[in-house]
């Protein structure tokens, strides 16, 4: 199970380095409807959630991290976004920021690491649209969330349509 997870996640990452003229057209393309999203890459450097269906792309997304998103994610309150392996362990519609999808952080080595210099690790790590009553129309991007992921109320609602739960989300700097 472990060798599978590793052979997917370096095929998404070799995957996910196409050209940004494609990137930038197809982010407008629907995700065709009976597509299950099974397994998601960030790449927190350029922005992007790129998503997969069998190892095949499906889409990018541009994306908005937490306040300080060079790092990674140590501790509660750091505003920053985890780097790692996760996983969508459970989406809800009820939130103040629109839908949203759980990234399974914190794991066990992050609260080993926040536990040794006498801190939480945090949690509530979610993928997550705008908050409720914002209008998207007068949204811009940049990094405001608290450590999530945050797209558009449009765009989380097409992910938290096709997305599988317990897809991987690999996470880079």
């Amino acid at each position: 199970m472990y060798n599978n997870i590793l052979i997917l996640i370096a095929s998404l990452f070799v995957f996910t380095n196409c050209n940004s003229q494609e990137t930038e057209n197809e982010s407008n393309i629907p995700i065709p409807e009976k597509t299950l999203i099974d397994s998601m890459v960030l790449i927190k450097s350029a922005r992007t959630l790129t998503v997969f269906s069998q190892t095949k792309k499906i889409k990018t997304y541009y994306v908005a991290l937490g306040k300080h998103p060079v790092g990674k994610k140590e501790f509660e309150g750091d505003r920053k976004t985890p780097e790692g392996l996760y996983f969508i362990d459970a989406k809800s519609a009820v939130s103040k920021y629109h839908k949203n999808l759980n990234i399974s952080y914190p794991n066990a080595d992050d609260i080993k690491h926040a536990t040794a210099q006498n801190r939480r690790a945090g949690g509530d790590i979610k993928i997550h649209g705008l908050p409720n009553g914002y209008d998207e129309k007068n949204y811009e991007r940049s990094d405001w969330t608290w450590g999530c992921i945050g797209l558009t109320n449009t765009e989380i609602d097409e992910l938290y349509k096709h997305i599988q739960l317990g897809s991987p989300i690999l996470m880079l700097p």
